[in-house]
């Protein structure tokens, strides 16, 4: 994010946030409901908030009303009440109040829609620099462009959060670049305005959605997904009203046939924020999904709550609606062979299965939500992407191939931490995957129209990635990878078998080995294993 990844690792430093169990850096999340008590929130605001936020002759309170922001920003903000100004804010109040804040100040679907990869802790992000005004510089330096574009205020109220800003962290001048020219001008006039202009209070997208019916998520839902290193997984989850949120019940399978199944109980925050807790096939998972503004679809990414870095992509339809098709148990089929697959979606039981000429299906079952069929490719298919039907549903996403021409490592950089050692920060760890592709009419490998044919068994190693790498040994020191691709950090050091006794950090090249018939392709990506991170809040 806004150059090498940002991760996060739990800190323990946020009480109280969002309501129940999940934990965000210690904050509580989704196990309670979700309906804003305005009565008590109210009165908590009058009696613990007004003391210092002044009423506005036009009858709001200065700074509150003139800012919106999402559950995890109000969250923070309520953190640093307790912490800096003694609010006193219990963890019923702060729940009350995220609640509260969140339907009544929060963003629009599409204005958080841009940066959502931050609140699912979504991997290997890259941010977009924000080049308006220079604000990768005078912003994003120290956070997050998500972290800007997931707040709404007006120039004036921009202003005010540089003056705190300043007065907070009085070196921020030196630590932004502010040594050589007129930092605290700029910061204090033309940045506001700009912010004031890209990520203005008042929009129409926010007023059409304080109007619009919110959707009532109860339902059965057709449900898919990818869990890097494992492969994908679907079924149904059946999602029920319960008090003022709601509980789910998913009955999945993996991409082995294998059930996974769970129960959890999740809050929705500004009609469509979907925050839950699930124990899902046996393990106790986090998830940040968001609802379109329809109510029909879901979309999110589920994480574990102490390795955010380790989750899965989500996917689902609301039954009942227009046939589709999610997802595959496996993406591709290589000439003159067979494969079984699952086709994961809704609306499945109405027809024949289809993958294009050359392939032919058995079905072995068919029902609304899976349709697990036995396919096999002729020697003579046509290599390429595949639109499969199923009645009246399609997708693509299926690849039939005859040879592999390249291999991708994904993801093709990011970054893992030590951790562990008789500290409190656990290691996070790194998954990567190797990705087969064919050439696109170009001929060319790695260019835009490449057919992607999906993850495929591999052979792990390490390299160091420079000579200064191989010259500290980081291959030795800095951790190992497992057959699945997922690389476990060392223990935080110092190391007093290193060189200056250093800590077991490392720059590695991570290289996959594929064997396709009697050909073998390589591919390779960059991870640095660094040191822990120590401030780890909700929004970084």
């Amino acid at each position: 994010m806004n150059g090498p990844q940002r991760r996060r690792r739990r800190a323990g430093l946020l009480t109280g946030g969002l309501a129940g169990t999940l934990l965000i850096g210690g904050a509580a999340w989704a196990a309670e409901p979700p309906r804003p008590d305005e009565g008590n929130a109210k009165q908590i605001i009058a009696e613990r908030c007004s003391t210092c936020h002044e009423r506005q002759a036009d009858g709001s309170l200065h700074r509150i009303d003139h800012v919106r922001k999402t559950p995890e920003g109000w969250t923070m903000t309520l953190f640093r009440m307790n912490q800096i100004h003694n609010a006193n804010l219990s963890p019923d109040d702060s729940r009350a109040l995220v609640a509260y804040l969140s339907a009544r100040q929060g963003l629009a679907p599409e204005e958080a829609a841009p940066f959502r990869y931050i609140l699912e802790r979504q991997t290997a992000v890259v941010e977009t620099p924000i080049t308006d005004g220079d604000l990768s510089v005078m912003c994003a330096r120290c956070h997050s462009v998500a972290r800007v574009g997931l707040q709404r205020r007006d120039a004036d109220e921009w202003k005010r959060l540089a003056n705190f800003h300043l007065g907070q962290f009085p070196s921020i001048e030196y630590s932004a670049l502010g040594r050589d020219r007129k930092w605290w001008e700029i910061a204090s006039t033309q940045t506001p305005d700009i912010l004031g202009q890209k990520f203005p209070f008042k929009t129409k997208e926010w007023a059409d959605w304080q109007q619009a019916a919110k959707p009532n998520l109860s339902g059965v839902w057709a449900v898919s997904g990818h869990r890097p290193g494992l492969g994908r997984y679907g079924g149904t989850a059946t999602v029920a009203a319960e008090r003022d949120g709601y509980s789910v019940r998913y009955d999945l399978t993996d991409a082995a046939g294998k059930p996974l199944t769970g129960t959890g109980k999740a809050l929705v925050y500004t009609g469509y924020e979907w925050r839950g807790t699930t124990t899902l096939g046996g393990q106790e998972v986090r998830e940040v999904f968001a609802a379109s503004k329809d109510g029909q679809s879901l979309s999110g990414r589920w994480f574990l709550p102490e390795h955010d870095e380790v989750g899965a992509s989500v996917a689902a339809v609301r039954t009942g609606t227009a046939p589709t098709i999610l997802g595959f148990s496996q993406e591709h089929v290589k000439t003159g062979a067979n494969a079984r697959v699952t086709v994961w979606g809704s609306g499945l039981d109405g027809g024949p299965v289809d993958f294009g000429p050359g392939v032919t299906v058995k079905t072995l079952s068919q029902s609304a939500a899976a349709a697990v069929v036995e396919v096999a490719a002729a020697a003579n298919a046509a290599p390429g992407a595949r639109v499969v039907r199923v009645g009246k549903a399609k997708g693509g996403g299926f690849t039939v191939y005859a040879a592999l021409d390249s291999v991708v490592v994904e993801p093709a950089f990011t970054i893992a931490r030590v951790g562990g050692n008789g500290g409190t920060t656990a290691p996070v760890s790194a998954q990567f995957e190797a990705i087969g592709y064919l050439n696109g009419p170009d001929g060319k490998p790695g260019t835009a129209d490449d057919v992607r044919v999906g993850a495929l068994p591999a052979a792990w190693t390490l390299e160091p990635f420079n000579e200064a790498a191989k010259l500290m040994e980081d291959v030795k020191f800095a951790g190992t990878i497992a057959p699945s691709g997922l690389f476990a950090p060392a223990l935080a050091g110092p190391n007093p078998q290193r060189v200056f006794s250093t800590n077991n950090i490392g720059d590695l090249k991570v290289v996959a080995t594929v064997k396709d018939g009697a050909a073998t392709l390589t591919g390779d990506g960059r991870l640095i294993s660094t040191v822990q991170r120590w401030n780890d809040p909700p929004i970084r």
